[in-house]
C-alpha cells in the first residue's frame, strides 16, 4: 500500500448518497478510535461540494466532533468524467466505492483505480457486475499490484467470512454449509432504501447475460467433497431454527462459490459446498412473500414491468423498500443473525466411503444490515487492506472478500465492532 505517497489513505466516493453518508460516518468513527496508533488521512468525493459538506456536518453532529469538517478532504468528481475519477484515484490509497447500481456506475471507478495504482473496495450485491469485473480486470489489477475487492458490505462479508470461520472452527474437514439469514426488526418494522431494490430489479431482468458470462468463462467444476448438498424446497421448514425459509437470492452464493474456488485452486484447501436461505417466520409471512416474489419475478422480465417496479418500490415490495429509506428509529431497532449449519468429517475418517460424522453450528450476529453492518464491514475491510498487507494474496487482482482476507485479522476487527462470529455447537454424530 503506497500510503506515504498519497495524501489520503481512504476516499469515500459517493459519500452524499444514501449508503455513502453512513460509510462516511463510520470512517470518521474509525479515525477517532482511541486504539489507533497512527493518523488516518481521508476524504469524501462526489459531484456536489455542498452535499458533501452537509454529509460531513451531519457526521460531526452525530459523533460530537465539531471540527470534523476541517479534518476531512473534499474531492469533486463525476462518474461521467473519467479525468476527474483519475484525479480522485491518484490521491487515494484505497477508494471506497459507494455509487450504485454498480452495473451502471461501478466499472469506471474500477478502471480509474487500476490505471492509477489505487486499490478499491465496493459493497455491490450484484453477481453479474462482480463476476464481470473479475474476468475483465483481474490480470490488469495483478500487473499493477492493486486489490479490487467487491461485495464487502453485508453482501457478502458475513456469509463469505462466516463459511471460512466455520471451516476454521471444525475439528476436521468441513464439506458443506447451509446458511439461514434472520432479520430482526422493532415495532416500526423493516425498510430498505430503493437503491438496493433497483439493483435487484436490473439484475433479475438481465439473468440471461449472467448465464452467458458464466458459460463463456468455461471454468472446470470444483471437485465435490463428501455427499452432494441437497437443495431444500422453495418453501421449507427449518427444524433447527423453528422457522420457514426460502432461498436467499442475494450475492452470497455467487461470492462464496468464487471464494471456495480460489482457496482450492490457489491455496489447495478443500472446497466447501454452500447454499443460502432466509427465514420468513410463520405461514402468513410465507404467503406475503410468495405474492411479492411472484410480482417481482413476473414484472422484472419486461421493460415496462421494470419501470413500474422502480417507480413504485413501496407498493410492489409490500412496504419493505422505499425511496426514503429507513428511519433512524427503524435502523436502531434492527439487527441480523446469520446461522451456519455445517457438516463434515473428523480427522482421519475416510471421506470416500463414509457419511459425514460431524455437525457444527456457527453464527454471525450484527446490527442493522444495510446501513450499520455494511459500513462497518466495508471500513474494516479497508483497514485490513491497509494494515495486514503481508497476509493478503501476494499479487494484486480482483478478489472476493474471502479470497482476499481469509488469512488476515478481519474477523477479529469485525468482532470488536459488533459483528460477532461465534460457535453455537459442534458434535460428532
Amino acid at each position: 500500500m503506497a500510503t506515504e505517497r498519497r495524501p489520503f489513505h481512504l476516499v469515500v466516493f459517493g459519500a452524499s448518497g444514501f449508503t455513502g453518508q453512513f460509510v462516511t460516518e463510520e470512517v470518521a468513527r474509525e479515525q477517532a478510535d482511541p486504539e489507533r496508533s497512527s493518523r488516518l488521512p481521508w476524504a469524501v468525493a462526489g459531484r456536489c461540494r455542498e452535499k458533501l459538506q452537509r454529509v460531513l456536518d451531519r457526521a460531526a453532529l452525530r459523533l460530537g466532533r465539531p471540527t470534523l469538517s476541517s479534518e476531512v478532504g473534499i474531492i469533486i468528481c463525476d462518474i461521467s468524467d473519467p479525468a476527474s475519477l483519475d484525479e480522485m484515484a491518484k490521491q487515494a490509497t484505497v477508494v471506497l466505492s459507494c455509487v450504485g447500481p454498480y452495473r451502471f456506475y461501478g466499472e469506471p471507478v474500477v478502471k480509474a483505480c487500476i490505471e492509477n495504482g489505487t486499490s478499491c473496495i465496493d459493497i455491490s450485491g450484484e453477481p453479474q457486475f462482480l463476476e464481470l469485473m473479475h474476468w475483465k480486470y483481474h490480470e490488469k489489477a495483478a500487473e499493477k499490484g492493486v486489490y479490487i475487492i467487491g461485495s464487502s458490505g453485508f453482501d457478502s462479508i458475513p456469509a463469505d467470512l462466516g463459511v471460512i470461520y466455520t471451516r476454521n472452527k471444525m475439528n476436521g474437514t468441513l464439506t458443506a454449509v447451509e446458511s439461514f439469514l434472520t432479520i430482526h426488526s422493532g415495532s416500526e418494522g423493516l425498510c430498505i432504501h430503493d437503491g438496493t431494490w433497483k439493483s435487484a430489479v436490473y439484475g433479475f431482468g438481465d439473468q440471461s447475460n449472467l448465464r452467458k458470462l458464466r458459460n463463456a468463462s468455461n471454468l472446470k467444476p470444483v471437485p465435490l467433497v463428501g455427499p452432494k448438498l441437497k437443495r431444500r424446497w422453495t418453501i421449507s421448514y427449518c427444524r433447527e431454527l423453528n422457522s420457514y425459509s426460502i432461498p436467499f437470492l442475494g450475492s452470497d452464493v455467487s461470492v462464496v462459490k468464487r471464494t471456495q474456488r480460489y482457496l482450492y485452486e490457489n491455496l489447495e484447501e478443500s472446497p466447501v459446498q454452500y447454499t443460502a436461505y432466509i427465514t420468513v417466520g410463520g405461514i402468513t409471512s410465507v404467503i406475503k412473500l410468495m405474492f411479492a416474489g411472484l410480482f417481482f419475478l413476473l414484472f422484472a422480465r419486461f421493460g415496462i414491468g421494470r419501470q413500474l417496479l422502480i417507480k413504485f418500490p413501496w407498493f410492489f415490495s409490500f412496504g419493505y423498500f422505499s425511496k426514503q429509506g429507513p428511519t433512524q428509529k427503524q435502523i436502531d431497532a434492527s439487527s441480523f443473525t446469520l446461522t451456519f449449519l455445517g457438516q463434515g468429517y473428523s480427522q482421519g475418517l475416510g471421506i470416500d466411503k463414509n457419511k459425514p460424522n460431524i455437525r457444527i453450528c456457527t453464527q454471525v450476529k450484527g446490527p442493522e444490515a444495510g446501513y450499520v453492518a455494511t459500513p462497518i464491514a466495508m471500513v474494516q475491510a479497508a483497514m485490513t487492506l491497509l494494515n495486514d498487507v503481508s497476509d493478503l494474496p501476494k499479487a494484486g487482482g480482483v478478489f472476493t472478500p474471502g479470497a482476499a482476507f481469509s488469512r488476515t485479522k478481519l474477523i477479529d476487527r469485525l468482532n470488536k465492532r459488533g459483528i460477532e462470529f461465534s460457535v453455537i455447537s459442534s458434535s460428532e454424530v
